[in-house]
């Protein structure tokens, strides 16, 4: 018997808070220009929201106006002091980017397995279904606030498939009024998406500490891309550690665990694997990645020099101006756009899908 544990965190957790400020912001410079290089990093809390990081675009913003719609949107409160630090990139990065090259060093990841028609573990998706309910709760019933986060340590066989729900920890932060009828409603909740996937759930811990009523920067600071593994695959696979909130598609942080994912599923669908996990890395300044690693149940893959080519960033950028992200996607609950099964399969519905299928596996 095996015990493996994943967690998630709700749209009004600090660190979330941060992601979506740094995305929205993100989204609003690429709106009117296209061409934009942002990383925009958020630091929340005590009553003050700075907001600091690099950005070069041919487009201006009202940086805090954005910035109090998505607090207004998560449910938050909007009286905080906004304090506005963005630069301009240094010209140091765009003398590799302007060429073509990658916006960073590092490693991205990318991961599916063939456990639900979203190409991700059950136990996954039934936090990300949690999380989304939960906000709909928020937003639908007053006694339910923002902040919160709820974590699953699964039961798994020998295949590394989930047989049951050990403990099912759900922490959310509420107006401590009807505190029975709310943690019932949660549980069962929980417990219906649970069932959907034929997983029980043995034992449910609510808010631990039995009381949960000062949440969001009131109760903790946030910073932008602390909460990378949950924004990635909640530890079912390795993370690169760079984050992808606020980052442009010249940032391969973003765009490069994009393409990644895109091969994994791609892989896993054309060869009937069990799962499947890529890693692309980069240098700097330089367009050709300098790796790329295929693992699955059946053991490495080859990938050949097509699949190099489109890996490069101004490939990437292509395939994804194609798909045409909406970033209101990526705010919150799904950095990386998984749940969203029409894009974890986009790769059918481009002109690019023929190059991309050739180059998955190797000639030899």
């Amino acid at each position: 018997m095996r015990y493996y544990s994943n967690e998630i965190v709700f749209r009004g957790h600090p660190d979330k808070i941060c992601d979506q400020i740094s995305m929205a912001l993100l989204q609003e410079y690429v709106t009117g220009d296209e061409n934009t290089r942002a990383g925009i990093e958020v630091c929340g809390g005590k009553g003050k929201i700075f907001i600091t990081g690099e950005v070069t675009s041919n487009t201006g913003i009202d940086i805090v106006n954005v910035t109090e719609r998505v607090l207004s949107d998560i449910g938050c409160h909007n009286n905080y002091e906004i304090i506005n630090n963005i630069g301009k990139q240094s010209n140091d990065i765009a003398l590799g980017v302007d060429t073509g090259g990658a916006g960073d060093q590092g490693m991205m990841f990318g991961y599916a397995c063939d456990d639900t028609d979203y190409f991700l573990p059950k136990a996954m998706i039934i936090l990300q279904k949690l999380a989304v309910k939960y906000d709909e709760l928020v937003h639908s019933d007053s006694r339910f606030l923002p902040d919160g986060k709820a974590q699953i340590t699964g039961i798994y066989n020998d295949n590394f498939k989930l047989i049951k729900i050990k403990n099912f920890v759900i922490s959310y932060q509420n107006t401590e009024q009807e505190r029975q009828e709310t943690d019932k409603l949660l549980i069962d909740l929980a417990t219906d998406i649970a069932l959907e996937y034929n997983v029980e759930i043995e034992k449910f811990h609510i808010n631990p500490t039995g009381k949960f009523l000062i949440g969001g920067f009131d109760g903790d600071a946030g910073l932008t891309g602390r909460k990378i593994v949950i924004d990635a695959y909640q530890s079912f696979a390795n993370v690169g550690g760079g984050c992808m909130n606020g980052k442009d598609i010249t940032k391969v942080d973003f765009s490069a665990a994009h393409m990644a994912r895109r091969i994994a599923v791609n892989m896993l669908r054309k060869n009937n694997l069990k799962w499947c996990e890529v890693q692309i890395s980069y240098a700097i300044g330089i367009a050709e990645p300098l790796a790329i690693y295929i693992d699955s149940d059946l053991g490495f893959i080859e990938p050949n020099q097509e699949l190099y080519n489109m890996c490069k960033p101004n490939n990437i950028k292509l395939l994804m101006n194609h798909q045409k992200l909406d970033m209101k996607i990526l705010l919150g609950l799904d950095t990386l756009g998984l749940m969203n099964l029409r894009r974890t399969i986009i790769l059918n519905n481009l002109n690019t899908q023929t190059i991309i299928d050739n180059s998955l596996i190797s000639d030899g």
